[in-house]
């Protein structure tokens, strides 16, 4: 791994929980880890009640955009972290792959989404804490 990790979030719509994992990790992480987030088939717009969800606990992703998965943005990512987008992902020999199985918060409202916002964030947690030496969060 490079002196700062990278992580790249992937999920089919890059709406929903690679923007919230995204969105954690850039706040919990402190700067101490580069973030990406992308989608094999962007949305037009990220979820809604994604960004109310993460709102309510003090993390503003209003003015996310999805974005298209590159084969750049896997190559210049230490971890790559999928969410549903299966072999569509490219792979690389030498990174660490994950796959975060996580309910697709995709048409859903508020309330549903929470549950998966706070699994999504103590993931993130406990990713932090394995790419950094003391965890970067408080």
């Amino acid at each position: 791994m490079s002196v700062k990790p990278s992580v790249l979030f992937v999920c089919v719509h890059n709406a929903g929980r690679s923007q919230m994992a995204a969105a954690f990790l850039t706040t919990l992480g402190r700067g101490a880890i580069e973030v990406r987030s992308a989608g094999s088939q962007p949305a037009s717009q990220v979820n809604p009640a994604a960004v109310e969800a993460m709102a309510e606990i003090g993390i503003d992703m209003s003015a996310e955009i999805p974005k298209i998965l590159t084969t750049e943005a896997v190559k210049d990512s230490d971890v790559v972290i999928t969410m549903g987008c299966g072999d569509e992902c490219p792979y690389f020999p030498g990174k660490r792959y994950e796959d975060w199985v996580l309910e697709d918060p995709a048409g859903k409202g508020v309330d549903s989404v929470r549950p998966i916002r706070d699994e999504i964030k103590t993931r993130v947690e406990a990713l932090i804490a394995s790419l950094t030496p003391t965890g970067a969060q408080q």
